[in-house]
């Protein structure tokens, strides 16, 4: 996950209907995050060919109140992911955001460190090389805000959203040594986020993930 500080005016158009921008010390910020699907099942039915496969999304943070409880979720600028039928399903069922191409990486092992790499069409990667302890989310910290949030948010039109809750226990996490990151951001998102090809990551942290449950979702209207 690399998280980048960014205006929320940038951010703005995306803020679906009843959310408010969520923020760390004061901050906006938006995460580049490639990750891996395994034993994926849709409504407890697993599609052959489909249950392993590496996502790639941008993303951004919202919250919303709702009977005095605070809702702290996401919202997908756009999902890359390798198969038609998965874009499909997820843009019919959430109103998502996916795009389709290839996608690939994972966990490599070598006898002094581990490594994670990343890549999607035919030029975009982000690799990773791992500390080797695993660690607890710390109150307060960067990683504790960029991953728990446990909703997801996706605008239907101006004055309604799909809500949908994540269910996962705290995830662990492992710092980064060293990473590289080639992707350009005007060209897959829009020339909106071309500032984040020559921006610094505020952080870049690896989860180590777990059992994920993905709730039907609620609309959210006047």
């Amino acid at each position: 996950m690399a998280n980048y500080v960014v205006d929320p005016e940038i951010l703005d158009p995306w803020l679906p209907y009843g959310t408010a921008h969520d923020t760390f010390d004061g901050h906006c910020f938006l995460s580049l995050v490639a990750f891996e699907f395994n034993n994926t099942r849709v409504k407890k039915i697993a599609f052959p060919w489909h249950k392993n496969f590496v996502e790639i999304n941008l993303r951004m943070y919202v919250k919303r109140i709702e009977n005095n409880q605070l809702k702290r979720g996401v919202v997908f600028i756009k999902e890359i992911v390798p198969r038609h039928l998965i874009s499909f399903f997820a843009n019919t069922l959430y109103n998502e955001n996916y795009v389709t191409m290839p996608t690939g990486g994972g966990l490599f092992r070598t006898n002094e460190h581990d490594f994670v790499g990343y890549t999607w069409g035919k030029k975009y990667s982000m690799e990773a090389k791992l500390a080797p302890e695993k660690k607890l989310l710390i109150p307060g910290d960067i990683s504790e805000f960029i991953t728990e949030h446990y909703w997801g948010y996706a605008s239907i039109n101006n004055n309604s959203t799909y809500e949908y809750a994540v269910e996962h226990p705290r995830w662990e996490t492992r710092d980064i040594i060293k990473h590289t990151i080639q992707v350009d951001f005007a060209t897959l998102y829009g020339d909106t986020f071309s500032f984040l090809n020559v921006a610094t990551p505020h952080s870049v942290l690896l989860a180590c993930g777990s059992d994920i449950l993905v709730r039907h979702p609620n609309k959210i209207k006047p």
